[in-house]
Parts: C-alpha cells; structure tokens; sequence
C-alpha cells in the first residue's frame, strides 16, 4: 500500500512566486515528495539552483520538459504527478506531454489559449485515464465549500441572481501609459505571446466563473463582455453580463485598475428565499441572510459542517489563507490518486472534489467568448 506520492514540477523557480506557493501547500499535507523538476529551460543555472535547494538528484533536474517526462516516465520510481506551474503558453504542450506518457497531472490555470486545446487535453487524459486537476485557488476555501453544500441543500431556495466581482489595482498606471516606454508591460501576463488573448479576464475573470460555478451549481451559458485595454494589446478591465443554464442571470466585473483594491474576489449569491456572500479578503466568513430573518455571519471551523468542516486545518480565530486553500485541493487531488494507486474507489460525494480538466475547458471558453463578445461589440455569445 502506497502512503506517499512523488511528484515533479515544471517551472516554479525560487523566485516565483506562485511555483513555490504550490510546494507549501503539497508539503503541508505531506502526501507528495518534490524527486524531479525541470524549474527553468530559459536559465540552467536557476533550473539547478531550485533543484538543488529541495535536495533534489542533479540527473532528474532536468533541462526541458520534454527530456523529464520521456526519462522519468521509464524509471520505475518515476514520478506519480506533475505541478506545471509556467507561463499560460506552455500549459498545453507540457500537459500534453506528461499525459502521453502515462503521469497525472496538476496544471495552473487558465488551462491553455485555445478552446480546442483544451477539448484534446480533456480527451487525452480520459484515453490514458488521467488525473487532471487545474488550480482554480478559490474553490479550495472551507467557506466557499460550505457556501457550495448550503446552497445545494436548498437554503436560500432557487438561486436568481449572482453579483462577483474580482478586482486589483497593480496596473493602475497602465491606463495612461500606453506606448511609453517606463511601462510595467514587461511582466509576462501582459505580452499576449506568454498569456493569450486576454490579461485581467484570463488572470481573474476566470477565477469569478469558476468560484461561482463551483458554489452554485450552475453554469455559464452566454454572456456579453465589454473589455478595456486603454491602449495596450491586452485587457486591464472587463464588465460581464451572464446567463446560466438554470436561467438566472449576474454580472461579473474584474478589474487590475480598480485603486485601493489588492485582491478583492467578492460573490454574492441571492435566492428566491435568501443569499450567500463570500469575500476572499476576509475567507473565514460567509454572510448568510434568509428571508425575514437577521443576517447571520458563518465562521470557519465554528459554523462549517460536513466535507467543509473535514477539510479545517487550524482552530478558530487563526485565519486560513491562499496557501492552505490551494494545500486543501492538493489534499483532495493526492488522496484521489493514492486510492486509485492502491486500488480503492474514488466514487465518494466528495473524492474527485478538486477543479478537472472539464472545469479547465470551461474556463477556457469563457475567456474566449468574453474576447469574442467584447470584439464583435459587446454581442451575446454562447458558450
């Protein structure tokens, strides 16, 4: 019986940032150990520094992707997953390649550029009978997770309307600063060769679509977008209206020009019979009002129950944050693939309770039609 994983990663050097936030949250369950990676193909010497500092064999740093799921795919303690944790430009090619040869894989999101990249990662990793999981953060929140078993029990009824917003300031001084050469466009996610067709729709905006879609239930259907790049290629803000398959209708809006806004993620849910609110600057919360009652404020770990209170790590008062949100889905995704290494089933309510490749492709489609619709003059577009 297997009790621990071994795992690689492909990008994610010392100094990026959110490559190391995915070894915190693995090491915090201590499920999976960090054997191989290849950090960076660009800077050999950032590559073999990274590896060398998590104690890694210098033959399994490898010096491309392609050279570590070809070598570690043979060994026969070869690694049971992947973190891919790059540009959005190298999600497809790296997840295709490890899922060809047979090794599980946890990908950032958006999961790629292209709609139909993500239907053939989708229907790759079904044919090798894959593990896929994208990283939508926010979904590995307790609260989020008890807004999700709240709403599914029929508490605040039929849900009507949502209102999400996503927004942060840290390019405010693009909006007057196109052409100029003192930009910050440097920064990867706003070159369209490494991020794609949208910036603040593809970085946040999917994170809205995913987060709503996992705490209600319901799916985006169409949408009309309206995007603003202020001069640049890529987009600093968006405004969305949306429509789901259960008929309710919300706006999205996200924004990374919204001054005095860091990381502002706030869902609002309302139902025929009350609402559900949720803010990620304060995760421990969640505001729930019913009709002709008073609002009432959740707590984690003193008003969650269920799969939402199994997943509690540290006691009330002691805030649970982005590290343990994304430890919180790596649990889930580790103890999934452990059962299926060790022969057990995995059809329990809650064991596949992590974002898949189907929720990537989702997302994928929703950056495209909000692109589409925001081009074509802020038209309907379905999904």
């Amino acid at each position: 019986m297997r009790t621990k994983l071994r795992y690689g990663q492909v990008g994610g050097t010392l100094s990026a940032f959110i490559g190391g936030v995915h070894r915190k949250a693995i090491a915090i369950n201590e499920q999976a150990e960090l054997v191989a990676g290849c950090f960076s193909s660009s800077n050999p010497g950032s590559n073999m520094e990274c590896g060398a500092h998590y104690g890694i064999e210098d033959s399994r740093i490898y010096p491309d992707y392609r050279t570590m799921a070809e070598k570690e795919s043979v060994r026969e303690d070869k690694i049971d997953f992947v973190v891919i944790c790059t540009p959005n430009r190298f999600h497809y090619d790296v997840a295709k390649a490890f899922i060809e040869k047979g090794i599980h894989v946890v990908c950032e999101k958006p999961l790629c550029f292209k709609v139909e990249e993500a239907e053939h990662l989708c229907r790759l990793a079904e044919e090798n009978n894959i593990l896929f999981c994208v990283t939508y953060t926010y979904t590995g929140y307790n609260m989020v997770k008890q807004a999700r078993e709240l709403i599914g029990n029929g508490l605040i009824g039929e849900v009507v309307d949502v209102k999400a917003e996503y927004l942060q300031d840290w390019l405010m001084d693009e909006v007057n600063n196109a052409g100029s050469s003192e930009k910050k466009l440097s920064v990867w996610r706003m070159n369209p060769d490494f991020s794609g067709i949208s910036n603040c729709v593809g970085d946040i905006g999917s994170h809205i679509e995913e987060t709503v879609s996992y705490m209600t239930g319901s799916k985006v259907k169409r949408l009309v977008a309206m995007l603003d790049k202020f001069g640049h290629e890529l987009d600093l803000n968006a405004n969305m209206l949306v429509e789901f398959d259960n008929g309710a209708h919300g706006t999205f809006s996200c924004s990374q020009i919204a001054a005095g806004h860091y990381n502002g993620l706030a869902i609002r849910i309302f139902g025929t019979e009350g609402a559900v609110e949720w803010e990620q600057e304060h995760p421990d919360f969640l505001r729930v009002t019913l009709k002709g009652q008073p609002t009432q404020i959740y707590t984690r770990a003193a008003h969650t129950s269920g799969h939402a209170l199994e997943m509690n790590r540290i006691p009330s008062g002691h805030p649970e944050g982005l590290t343990m949100a994304f430890a919180n889905i790596y649990r889930t995704f580790a103890d999934a693939l452990l059962n299926r290494i060790n022969g057990k089933d995995t059809d329990g309510k809650w064991d596949l309770d992590f974002p898949n490749a189907e929720d990537g492709l989702r997302g994928v489609k929703f950056i495209n039609a909000c692109v589409e619709s925001s081009d074509k003059g802020s038209v309907w577009v379905e999904l």
